[in-house]
């Protein structure tokens, strides 16, 4: 069984340490708390989480798909990393909406 969640937000710029930069967006909201869901159903029944309580996923924004892991945020909802190769396929910039499709 898969779920699929919808959910658009402004992309947004994490700046690390030597000048290093990576982007997200953040799924809060409904789409937040159905990703929070599903990772407790699958502590529950795994008995475990993965690394930093992240999820598998395979996402699509526009024509591009790909695999990754969104990560719970300290301020709530969840990071979804959006790789430098998607950005530009897609041509999106810092605080662009995204609107991704999200399939666990």
């Amino acid at each position: 069984m898969s779920d699929t969640i919808r959910h658009t937000a402004p992309l947004w710029r994490w700046n690390g340490n030597g000048g290093a930069a990576w982007f997200f967006i953040t799924i809060d909201g409904e789409a937040g708390e159905t990703l929070s869901t599903i990772a407790l159903m699958r502590k529950l029944e795994e008995g475990r989480q993965r690394g930093w309580g992240s999820l598998k996923v395979d996402v699509s924004v526009g024509a591009s798909k790909w695999s990754t892991s969104v990560f719970p945020a300290k301020s709530g909802g969840w990071m979804l990393p959006v790789k430098k190769e998607i950005r530009r396929a897609e041509d999106l910039a810092e605080n662009d909406p995204m609107e991704v499709t999200i399939t666990l």
